[in-house]
């Protein structure tokens, strides 16, 4: 039947599915609205648990997702209310018809003025139904523009990790061939940009067209176009569908705009370049995780107040973490490093070459290493390094260790963990995090 556009049944059947479509558009906008309320949470929390563990693929994903999610919600939820709006009015015009100007008894200025605005009732609910239409299309087409603008921004980052940034390719030929795609990918991106904002300027005129066109085709795939692209051309041949989809970018900026706002009581208090030394970070202390989505950023002790034996301190475990002690141990850095995104398949065994005591006396080492990088400060007293691998009441994966409060004094104190770093072939000590804690005997 799809091969038959041109058939005159085809067309009736288009034209007849056209007039009913409102009643599917209300089913999926229903539904829609509830799936996505219900799914918000479980993406926010994915992306909390991305931005703490460093995971920059998985935090873009989730970024898309997010984005995608509440520019549904903000344009089925209108879609709704105009639909409903619509219904009603249709309810209306069976009971009571058109407006009848003369009926109202209106001075001839009012009657006039409202003649020329409204026209006629059949006229508004014309226009509230072509709103509503175009509306329910246009918010899956921001979709895939979404998702578009988002495979052009990890397509800058596996360039930079994966060809300039790359230590197995030759260092000129990786410069040259990644700075190269880079410039042609930022040159395309310009050209499609300036020709979305004007609407197909830069298609317009011969001698931009033929510079163009390239880019056009390339991005078109690149962008996954190709599968919107019929939406795109028959929004921009029609001035109403214009309209609309340029309102709405200011309609978002300004929502944006507006989620931005807050009111600050004070010119030093819920600073956030504020240190630890005057400020207590929640995300430091384990009893005060309470929310699904509070996770420790860096390192955490058990509670602000301690009143037992030991401080318990917990260092979050991330992909920076690893490549410092490479650094420090460059023995432990594996020809085929496993880390990233890997399929769940499995064809053999990757680990059938490596004998258990040799896995056993790497992952010694590599903790030992961390302890070696690692230094324990409470106020002017180092306490030993002695972490191991563990996991948090979050689920996030780090190191542990205990120290003991016997020779701490009633009060406030300090905890620093330190890191050295080697900087032009000197290690060098710096904080890696201020915890703040008050000592008290039961």
């Amino acid at each position: 039947m799809s091969n038959d556009y041109k058939n005159k049944k085809f067309q009736e059947l288009l034209d007849r599915l056209q007039q009913e479509s409102w009643q599917l558009e209300l089913i999926i906008s229903g539904f829609a609205i509830f799936g996505l309320f219900t799914a918000l949470p479980r993406i926010d929390l994915s992306l909390h648990i991305a931005k703490n563990d460093n995971q920059i693929y998985t935090f873009i994903i989730g970024i898309v997702a997010l984005v995608a999610c509440y520019i549904l919600i903000f344009n089925l939820l209108i879609h709704v209310i105009l639909r409903g709006l619509w219904i009603g009015a249709l309810g209306l015009r069976y009971v009571s018809g058109d407006i009848d100007f003369e009926e109202l008894n209106y001075q001839n200025r009012f009657t006039n003025y409202l003649k020329n605005k409204i026209v006629s009732f059949d006229r508004y609910v014309g226009r509230l139904e072509n709103y509503c239409s175009v509306l329910f299309a246009i918010s899956f087409l921001l979709i895939f523009y979404v998702i578009s603008i988002t495979i052009i921004i990890v397509l800058f980052i596996l360039i930079a990790n994966y060809i300039i940034s790359n230590d197995n390719l030759a260092e000129t030929p990786r410069t040259i061939v990644g700075v190269t795609l880079i410039v042609i990918i930022s040159i395309g991106s310009l050209f499609v940009f300036l020709d979305f904002i004007t609407q197909g300027y830069l298609k317009k005129k011969k001698w931009l067209s033929k510079v163009y066109f390239p880019f056009y085709w390339l991005f078109s795939f690149l962008t996954l176009s190709f599968l919107y692209r019929p939406l795109v051309y028959n929004f921009l041949d029609n001035k109403f569908t214009k309209k609309i989809s340029l309102f709405l970018v200011p309609a978002y900026l300004i929502i944006i705009i507006f989620n931005s706002i807050k009111h600050q009581n004070s010119n030093y208090i819920d600073n956030k370049g504020l240190t630890s030394y005057v400020y207590l970070d929640k995300k430091e202390y384990d009893d005060l995780l309470i929310e699904e989505n509070d996770f420790i950023s860096n390192a955490s002790i058990q509670s602000k107040v301690i009143t037992g034996p030991y401080i318990k301190l917990f260092k979050v475990f991330n992909k920076n973490v690893e490549e410092r002690i490479y650094d420090f141990n460059p023995s432990l850095k594996p020809e085929n490093d496993k880390r990233g995104f890997k399929t769940g398949l499995k064809f053999s065994n990757s680990n059938k070459n490596t004998p258990s005591r040799k896995r056993d006396s790497l992952a010694r080492k590599y903790i030992e290493t961390f302890n070696y990088i690692y230094e324990i400060h409470i106020d002017s007293t180092t306490y030993k390094s002695d972490f191991m691998i563990s996991t948090n009441i979050k689920n996030q994966t780090g190191f542990e260790t205990y120290l003991s409060t016997k020779k701490l004094t009633e009060g406030r104190h300090m905890l620093k963990l330190k890191r050295k770093y080697i900087k032009k072939k000197d290690t060098i000590v710096v904080n890696n995090a201020l915890i703040p804690f008050w000592y008290y005997k039961k």
